[in-house]
């Protein structure tokens, strides 16, 4: 016995059938169009975004958690990392940069920056090496191409 789905295969694309630009509406969705429901949650709250404000506030004043959560984030903006200043010493080349990892150490320890300062300070000194290394090499280079040794 056969298959009957094998006997009258149906070819259906897989993945995206249409060429881009070429579907039942090659212009797509119209940008700023809402959902139907978005557009019904707008008209049925509207006017009410007073109301539901008092009563939130209300509940957040009555010692409500989830209330009062809600208030303060809309109230005072989300904490952003405060700028630092610690005193780095120079970075010339790689052996400089032990130095400079332990005055970001130092200050991790003292409590002048968070891990995270820390962490991205460390990335940047280690960019900063790389591109002293980078510029190291160059100069090598170019030295043993002109015949010069270079000095170490």
């Amino acid at each position: 016995m056969s298959d009957p789905q094998s006997l009258n295969p149906q070819h259906r694309p897989r993945g995206r059938p249409w060429v881009k630009g070429q579907s039942g509406n090659p212009a797509g969705r119209r940008p700023g169009c809402r959902n139907k429901a978005t557009r019904a949650a707008e008209l049925y709250l509207d006017g009410e975004a007073e109301a539901l404000i008092r009563k939130v506030v209300e509940l957040a004043l009555a010692g409500d958690p989830t209330a009062m959560r809600l208030c303060l984030d809309r109230t005072i903006a989300p904490r952003r990392e405060r700028p630092i200043a610690i005193e780095l010493p120079p970075i010339e080349k790689a052996a400089d940069i032990a130095p400079a990892i332990g005055a970001v150490a130092a200050s991790l320890a003292k409590g002048a920056i968070t891990t995270g300062q820390a962490a991205e300070l460390s990335q940047m000194i280690d960019t900063f090496v790389r591109a002293v290394d980078a510029s190291d090499f160059e100069r090598r280079l170019k030295l043993l191409e002109s015949g010069r040794a270079p000095s170490l």
